[in-house]
């Protein structure tokens, strides 16, 4: 059975840094896209923002709104993907979660149904 497990999360001030991390149990996921979304608090029937995206080959998409201060990567022999997270902002608060899902010939990501189980990031101002 195929489990994603995100961890790294935390309460960090504005302007401060954190690094996300998923790794992806019982399956080689080095063939796969994955992605990283995010839930803001208090909205719990609001759709999750995809925040950055990683093809199998390395190429990234990134939300407008973390453009410059996020960065997605992978490392396939860890069967892991990361988020560095920089100059966070309070608006930047939310639950964030992983996805291992599909890449479009486009060059955009779409989820799957394997989502893990999200970390908390609240920044303070």
């Amino acid at each position: 059975q195929v489990q994603l497990v995100e961890s790294g999360g935390g309460l960090v001030q504005a302007g401060g840094s954190l690094r996300l991390s998923c790794v992806a149990s019982g399956s080689d996921s080095s063939t796969y896209a994955m992605g990283w979304y995010r839930q803001a608090p208090g909205a719990p029937g609001k759709q999750r923002e995809l925040v950055a995206s990683i093809s199998s080959g390395g190429s990234t998409n990134y939300a407008d709104s973390v453009k410059g201060r996020f960065t997605i990567s992978r490392d396939n022999a860890k069967n892991t993907m990361y988020l560095e997270m920089n100059s966070l902002k309070p608006e930047d608060t939310a639950v964030y979660y992983c996805n291992r899902g599909g890449w479009t010939y486009r060059g955009g990501y779409y989820p799957s149904a394997l989502w893990g189980q999200g970390t908390q990031v609240t920044v303070s101002s």
